[in-house]
């Protein structure tokens, strides 16, 4: 059993604290005796009680994320884990994408988050320890659609190899959860337009479902820890089974 003192005088910072795969790893993390930094765009998502210190800046805007990272070293000092979570994309096809919405889920789901979590890295390794995990995407392992941000987070995969390479050395670990699908909020305008596609989804995941984020947080929990030391540039699918394999090519095909 993992001991409810795990991260006892850690301090973590999670971006996208308020979303709903945030909110799970904020909560998960500080029941284990976590002081949890939240980051998120603005004071209403971070609202949460797990929370010991807030910061509020925009992951599209350089001199936001500037102030931010002053205003969290400032206050709360280098952490000791840095989730780097916030992420967003609205473009599903080819076919949605312009000259804009490239730049706009490039700028936020890549850019934003190495201007962000660069300074923090280099600040651990000058103290010579750190562990960060990145929230990526299966999108980054194999196309599922949304293919500006699945460019992004395929950017992100290579980034935390280059973190876990370069700054080893100097004490700081780096990996990257790739979940698949998971049932929050972010999936209500799918709903929304079809509200059958959570039963179309289990014909291809093997587990026969999509994840929960507190199975997602539970692998950020674990690549943080200490449990996890020998563990650098690992890229981790929580994904109940989709990258193994394409069941429905079993299903259809095969006709196992």
């Amino acid at each position: 059993m993992v001991s409810k003192a795990e991260f006892e005088g850690r301090t973590v910072v999670v971006t996208g604290a308020g979303g709903g795969l945030g909110s799970a790893i904020v909560a998960l993390l500080a029941g284990r005796g976590a002081r949890v930094v939240g980051c998120d765009q603005s004071q209403e998502a971070l609202a949460s009680p797990h929370l010991a210190s807030r910061h509020v800046f925009n992951l599209l805007d350089r001199a936001s994320i500037e102030a931010g990272i002053a205003a969290v070293l400032d206050k709360d000092g280098v952490p000791d884990i840095l989730i780097n979570n916030a992420g967003w994309t609205r473009a599903e096809t080819i076919s949605a994408l312009d000259a804009d919405r490239i730049e706009h889920e490039l700028d936020l789901n890549l850019t934003g988050v190495m201007m962000f979590a660069d300074p923090i890295a280099k600040a651990m390794a000058a103290r010579g320890s750190g562990s960060v995990v990145f929230i990526s995407s299966v999108n980054a392992i194999a196309h599922f659609g949304n293919p500006a941000y699945a460019a992004a987070k395929a950017g992100i995969n290579a980034y935390a190899k280059s973190i876990a390479v370069e700054l080893g050395r100097r004490g700081v670990r780096a990996n990257v959860v790739c979940p698949g699908s998971i049932r929050t909020a972010a999936w209500d305008h799918r709903l929304a337009k079809d509200p059958e596609i959570l039963g179309k989804l289990k014909r291809l995941y093997p587990l026969g479902r999509i994840v929960d984020a507190s199975e997602v947080a539970e692998a950020v929990a674990f690549l943080a820890s200490d449990r996890a030391s020998g563990i650098t540039g690992v890229v981790m699918p929580v994904d109940a089974g989709l990258t193994a394999g394409c069941l429905p090519f079993i299903d259809d095909i095969l006709g196992a």
